[in-house]
């Protein structure tokens, strides 16, 4: 007795951890110097120079300014697809202006696009620029300012952006499609009398870290590819403490993702080139790549070098199209799939194909649920016959620990033999829970990464199946007295109906035999009720869908094991020897 109450003092402890703690866990677990630089490569010496990209005082708290204010002060064209809109900055040739006009930030009717894209000396400053270096070279600086060959990028209506400096004639020709990919395409025609060496670099500057927050199980931040694989190791936080990462690449990209958007430069890809991620004044990182080698140019001579800038939302089959059609090594891979990818990527695409069958997300999911259980059926009714088996041999087991409580070896030899005999397996029953927890997370994963997600209304309340249940008690008590409550405390209807499903399928269970195991099954439902409240509702309700399943699942396999329901024999009671279910001869 001393030992039960011993074990669920314990047990209540790291109950009381878990719920309180809780909220600090899922914020690391689940879904914030000097100036820039850039490398010169000139006739194959790298040499660090100053960026003539970003001006290293612009975006520092003191020099924030209002933003349509810095639009209105600098001479742009504009840029307008199904997709996105927004500006291009003629003075130093930015796409610094950018909104994503499917995606609203709220789900308020009025609520504005998604800022991606802001212009250096704002709040949030995102944006990407290019320019050359090299030996030789008299290359425009940030403060130039392009002529347009039009008023208007589209992806009808391509722009070319010419400069003149010393005996160089510069040109950037932009191209855009109906997705988030934008064709740069740098050329250096040289007009002089001797040879000159030329590298065409791109950079991507960001200040802060952006609104998502880097997880575990979650990427968000710089990335990059590079030697056949993708790199999430790098964060905002090693780019400032450790300084400049970089990478050697052929085929490769960088920039920064975060868990919807996405931005990426995308060298040519069979030229080799240097990625780098660097530290900038404050919070600023930049990502960058250029050329290992600057090439040479002949008088009369002109060199071209295309770059690819992708600027937009995470959509799946894009990004698969990109690499598949566009050429562009691992870039569906932008995703942070995990471990789990080869189970992530079936389940997503079912997913959407329901979506689009059924036109509902939170109807998608419940399909989904409900496919899921049927596959994993014949798993689930192995698990129980294996249940069905260990409990009928209970009696006689707690016969043998009993006859050998004072000799464990033996006492362990004997069941092994009694195992044997009786043709059961007692490692049967956890194999299949074992097999299930890679699909489990995979599904996580999806519903996380999902985009199509977000927004999502499923019926009444639920607007948006990517956040957390709004009809909870702390926006609730929030609402009526303005004070703020807990986080912990935000029960809503789905994570009420998450506790009470949860404790109806333990009911449907045999009670232990075990006292303590008892107590922790009978307040394991409420603890995950607060444990899944901060979750997305989309989330929740895979869990209440899978719990209603395995609830009529639980019944119809008791039914079919009926000894799974019979109690156990009191200690000490005549054991008759009659075989496990399913044993004998055909048992394999």
């Amino acid at each position: 007795m001393k030992e039960d109450q011993k074990n669920f003092l314990l047990f209540a402890v790291i109950a009381g951890l878990l719920l309180f703690a809780w909220p600090a866990v899922t914020n690391w677990l689940f879904p914030t110097p000097p100036a820039p630089t850039v490398t010169k490569a000139a006739d194959g010496t790298p040499k660090v120079v100053p960026n003539p990209g970003a001006d290293p005082t612009a975006d520092t708290p003191q020099a924030i300014r209002d933003r349509d204010s810095v639009l209105r002060e600098t001479p742009r064209i504009a840029i307008e697809t199904p997709t996105v809109r927004g500006s291009l900055n003629l003075k130093g040739a930015r796409i610094d202006d950018l909104v994503l006009v499917k995606h609203k930030e709220t789900i308020a009717k009025d609520s504005a696009p998604i800022r991606l894209l802001s212009p250096s000396g704002t709040r949030d400053a995102y944006f990407a620029g290019f320019g050359w270096t090299g030996q030789g070279l008299d290359a425009p600086g940030p403060d130039t300012v392009w002529k347009a060959s039009g008023s208007k990028l589209t992806p009808a209506t391509p722009v070319t952006l010419t400069a003149t400096s010393g005996t160089q004639r510069f040109a950037i020709e932009l191209s855009v499609d109906d997705g988030y990919m934008f064709t740069v395409r740098q050329k250096v025609a040289n007009l002089g009398q001797k040879a000159v060496a030329a590298a065409g670099y791109g950079y991507l500057y960001r200040y802060g870290p952006g609104k998502d927050h880097d997880t575990w199980t979650i990427h968000a931040g710089p990335v990059a590819s590079y030697g056949g694989a993708v790199d999430y190791g790098v964060n905002y936080d090693t780019v400032k403490d450790e300084g400049t990462k970089r990478f050697d690449a052929k085929g490769g990209w960088i920039g920064y993702t975060d868990i919807y958007w996405l931005t990426a430069l995308v060298p040519d890809q069979g030229m080799p080139v240097s990625l780098s991620f660097r530290p900038g004044s404050g919070t600023a990182t930049q990502a960058q790549f250029e050329p290992t080698t600057a090439r040479q140019i002949a008088p009369g001579q002109v060199m071209t070098q295309t770059t690819r800038f992708f600027a937009g939302a995470k959509d799946v089959n894009l990004l698969d199209q990109y690499e598949e059609e566009g050429g562009i090594r691992l870039f569906g891979k932008s995703i942070d799939w995990g471990w789990f990818e080869v189970f992530e990527k079936p389940i997503f695409h079912y997913l959407h194909w329901l979506f689009r069958m059924v036109g509902n997300f939170g109807l998608a999911i419940i399909l989904l649920t409900v496919t899921v259980r049927l596959l994993l059926f014949p798993i689930a009714q192995k698990q129980f016959a294996s249940m069905a088996a260990m409990r009928a041999l209970q009696p006689k087991m707690k016969a043998l620990q009993e006859r050998y409580k004072d000799d464990k070896p033996r006492q362990q030899q004997e069941i092994m033999k009694l195992y044997k005999d009786e043709k059961v397996n007692p490692l049967a029953g956890c194999l299949p829970t074992l097999l299930q927890i890679p699909i489990l997370y995979a599904l996580y994963k999806v519903l996380m990464l999902s985009i199509e997600m977000r927004h999502q209304p499923l019926v009444l309340w639920v607007k948006d199946l990517s956040a957390p249940d709004p009809a909870n008690l702390v926006n609730l008590v929030h609402y009526l007295t303005g004070i703020q409550l807990p986080m912990f405390l935000a029960l809503g209807v789905f994570p009420i109906l998450l506790g009470l499903s949860m404790w109806a399928q333990f009911k449907l269970n045999p009670p232990p035999t075990d006292e303590v195991q008892k107590q922790m099954f009978a307040i394991m439902p409420w603890i995950l009720m607060f444990v899944m409240a901060p979750f997305a509702a989309g989330l929740q309700l895979y869990w209440i869908t899978s719990n209603l399943l395995t609830i009529a699942q639980q019944k119809f396999l008791y039914m079919r094991h009926p000894a799974l329901k019979e109690p156990l024999p009191a200690s000490g009671a005549v054991i008759e020897a009659k075989p496990a279910p399913n044993s004998g001869k055909g048992k394999k």
